[in-house]
């Protein structure tokens, strides 16, 4: 028997509860099987017109508006200015389904899910997060990078659009007390970052810093300001009034800011999660994550 001739039956069987039964009571392999001839069938009822409509109409399908000669330069230079001790990776545009949600707070209808059990990027550190885990089996700390284009099913981005590239970085590793990992990842982190503006700008930069751990992370905060004492160029403030990412992030969260002559850019975020910790069932573990918008820097380079 088919594998379209199952799903059919199954809901023969239950035609009132449909949802149900595509969702929880057929295979994922029978699933799959009856998607791709629904849309097969689905693909073969429309026209060139139909397909030039949708172009006009859909922004997911939308070029991006940032010049891509600019871009890639950027890209370039900021990869350049990574260090070493991060392991650069080139990411797969789709991870498995449920990467985004089942670890972090991502609900299910912003990202683009496909119908193979997998859904497109839509934040490489989610992919990173993944990688890491599995690599920590190997190595005491887990190092990662990637610069990756995302797509979000909601619009988000630089003029609403909803794809653009960013520089994930993850820190993966082991309590070690007194915060030690903590201060250590996040002031690498943070310098990585703001080595990676400072290559193709000389944009002022801020780094917003908010403790999520009612003063718990107060020695990671201090250990971050004493490491950009003698910059000039970089200013380290506390920003306890920070609403979003709470419950998202854990213990600490951080902004960056990049500030021109005569305009101000939200260029950077990151924080601490536990999704290694959930992906590994060690509570033990621990993770921080970053991402910086391409896109936006670029704009702000070209400026």
């Amino acid at each position: 028997m088919s594998a379209i001739r199952r799903v059919l039956i199954a809901l023969a069987d239950d035609p009132d509860s449909a949802l149900e039964v595509l969702s929880s009571r057929v295979s994922g392999a029978d699933l799959t099987s009856f998607l791709l001839e629904v849309m097969r069938r689905r693909a073969e009822q429309l026209s060139p017109a139909d397909v030039m409509r949708r172009a006009r109409t859909d922004p997911l399908v939308e070029p991006g508006v940032v010049d891509a000669r600019a871009l890639h330069r950027v890209i370039a230079a900021v990869i350049d200015a990574i260090p070493r001790a991060f392991d650069v990776v080139e990411l797969s545009p789709v991870v498995p389904l449920g990467t985004h949600s089942t670890v972090a707070t991502v609900h299910q209808h912003k990202v683009v899910s496909t119908i193979r059990n997998a859904e497109v990027a839509a934040d490489p550190t989610n992919a990173l997060a993944l990688l890491a885990a599995l690599r920590r089996g190997t190595s005491p700390d887990v190092r990662l990078g990637a610069v990756q284009r995302i797509l979000r099913a909601q619009p988000f981005g630089e003029q609403g659009q909803q794809h653009f590239s960013v520089l994930g970085l993850v820190t993966a590793g082991r309590d070690r007390g007194n915060l030690s990992f903590e201060t250590a990842a996040l002031v690498e982190q943070l310098h990585a970052l703001r080595d990676a503006i400072g290559s193709v700008t000389n944009a002022t930069v801020e780094i917003r810093l908010t403790d999520l751990a009612e003063g718990r992370a107060e020695g990671v905060v201090q250990g971050v300001t004493e490491s950009f004492a003698a910059d000039s160029e970089t200013l380290v403030t506390s920003d306890p009034e920070r609403a979003t990412g709470r419950g998202y992030y854990h213990d600490l969260c951080f902004k960056i800011v990049a500030t021109t002559t005569d305009r101000e850019v939200e260029i950077g975020d990151g924080g601490f999660t536990d999704w290694t910790a959930l992906l590994r069932n060690d509570r033990k573990t621990r993770l921080l994550t970053s991402g910086l918008g391409l896109d936006r820097l670029t704009s702000l380079a070209n400026r």
